[in-house]
């Protein structure tokens, strides 16, 4: 059985990581996509169990390439055609924890009448 040969970014919107193959792109040649721990053109022709390095946001992603497939489908498909890495799960997860403590210690509330009074007195003293 002959492999097929499908371009990196071409993948990676078919796997669903990207909503164009032009972000997809876009984020190879920005270096937040790395393939086999290098950085590499958008061309680059992918290999079974190949290890995708890639940023989304604030997440960091490590996949190990499970399917080559180079046609977007349904998000249960695509989710078939790569494996996250456990710890690349776990260090998102932890990611994600630790930026809602953050978010729930950072309540902005507008300064009352009284707090604006005492901001003017120290600003004018």
């Amino acid at each position: 059985m002959e492999q097929q040969k499908v371009r990196l970014d071409k993948w990676l919107w078919a796997a669903r990581f990207y909503k164009t193959r032009g972000l997809a792109r876009d984020a190879i040649e920005g270096g937040k996509v790395h393939y086999n721990g290098a950085r590499v053109k958008a061309s680059r022709h992918i290999e079974l169990n190949a290890e995708v390095q890639l940023v989304q946001g604030f997440d960091r992603k490590t996949v190990h390439i499970m399917k080559i497939h180079d046609r977007r489908g349904p998000a249960p498909e695509a989710q078939k055609l790569y494996q996250e890495t456990a710890k690349s799960i776990e260090v998102r997860e932890t990611k994600a924890q630790e930026r809602k403590l953050v978010n729930m210690h950072q309540q902005h509330e507008r300064p009352t009448k009284r707090d604006r009074r005492q901001l003017d007195r120290f600003k004018n003293s």
